[in-house]
């Protein structure tokens, strides 16, 4: 890849290029073929936005587990015509090349590895390029903003805008639940600049009255300037959004926004170590302990992925941290699905959820 033809405005028009045939393969396959390119989830998310547009609620769509805001983004998808249904795959599919565009420089940053375009421009290609990731998005996923919105989080922490990344990680998080872990990354990474390390005093006798408890010394010094910000910034972005879609939709958001995911079982096309054991506890749920499973799988899951992988790296490279978190976060946990549904299936998509 070292041609002269190698440039980040032909690599971004050809992922771009790459989005756009698989949009308009998506159209003829979804109208000639009974295995459907639109994911099913986007076909609830298009419901709900529906039921938005009218007035109504979008948990008036029976499977829809996402926040309100997903629906008001993609309320578009409701007006008439081809081009208004696909709005949301745009959209996932722009966030995909946004997203590659953060991580071309963040490659280029100190904090990446301050890499050459040419190098940069490699790594990034891996995501820009990839048909798995184009593939995601233009079949409807809403994994793509996602993405964006954790890539464009990392590079705010690279260049120190706090206040921004705390923002984000509120957005995240309010968006999906499971982009918290990477807080926990963040905040341990986020050690004081050696411009702020406080000067020098000369030290004064210390007696009973003015001497600090260690534990108390310990705890101010953690919480930074830094740290502080963040975490301020990101409870006032996930609270103000919790607060606004409880107020208007009551208690079926906090249901099935968060707490369904506490205790969902799904063990149809799961590739989760615990598949057998959630097939076991959905089959006879009267037998099962009041200690539930699908409770109890959070534990190994979020203490490698929220703790132990943190302390671990994230000092030391936060990039490859949050990677690490999110294969070990997908590895453990307890629901993961492949999924390939037919026309006849999607007529029954609530069984499926």
């Amino acid at each position: 890849m070292s041609s002269p033809y190698f440039t980040p405005s032909r690599v971004f028009s050809s992922a771009i290029a790459l989005r756009v045939i698989f949009l308009l393969y998506g159209l003829l396959q979804d109208a000639y073929s009974p295995f459907k390119y639109t994911d099913i989830d986007y076909m609830v998310f298009t419901d709900a936005a529906r039921y938005v547009s009218q007035g109504l609620s979008p948990y008036e769509r029976e499977t829809y587990r996402y926040t309100p805001l997903l629906a008001w983004i993609l309320i578009p998808t409701s007006w008439p015509g081809t081009f208004w249904f696909s709005f949301g795959k745009v959209l996932f599919a722009i966030s995909d090349v946004v997203a590659g565009w953060f991580i071309l420089i963040i490659l280029q940053s100190p904090a990446g590895g301050a890499m050459t375009t040419k190098r940069a421009l490699k790594y990034a290609c891996i995501w820009l390029l990839n048909p798995m990731v184009a593939t995601i998005s233009t079949r409807g996923s809403s994994e793509g903003l996602l993405a964006v919105l954790v890539v464009a989080l990392l590079w705010a922490v690279t260049r120190r805008r706090i206040v921004l990344a705390g923002m984000l990680l509120g957005l995240s998080v309010h968006l999906k639940i499971y982009p918290f872990i990477y807080g926990a990354s963040i905040v341990w990474s986020l050690e004081s600049p050696p411009d702020c390390t406080p000067v020098q005093k000369r030290p004064t006798p210390r007696t009973e009255s003015t001497e600090r408890p260690v534990s108390i010394t310990i705890i101010l010094e953690f919480f930074n300037q830094s740290r502080t910000i963040l975490i301020i910034s990101s409870l006032i972005t996930f609270i103000s959004l919790n607060l606004l879609m409880y107020a208007i939709y009551s208690t079926p958001f906090l249901q099935h926004t968060f707490l369904y995911h506490l205790t969902r079982i799904d063990h149809r096309h799961n590739f989760s170590p615990y598949n057998t054991l959630l097939h076991l506890s959905s089959a006879a749920p009267d037998k099962v302990s009041s200690l539930k499973l699908e409770s109890l799988a959070f534990i190994p899951q979020l203490a490698i992925s929220a703790v132990l992988i943190p302390i671990a790296l994230s000092k030391k490279d936060l990039a490859g941290t949050m990677l690490a978190q999110t294969f070990a976060f997908v590895a453990f946990n307890k629901v993961c699905t492949s999924q390939t549904r037919v026309q006849l299936e999607k007529r029954h998509e609530g069984a499926y959820e």
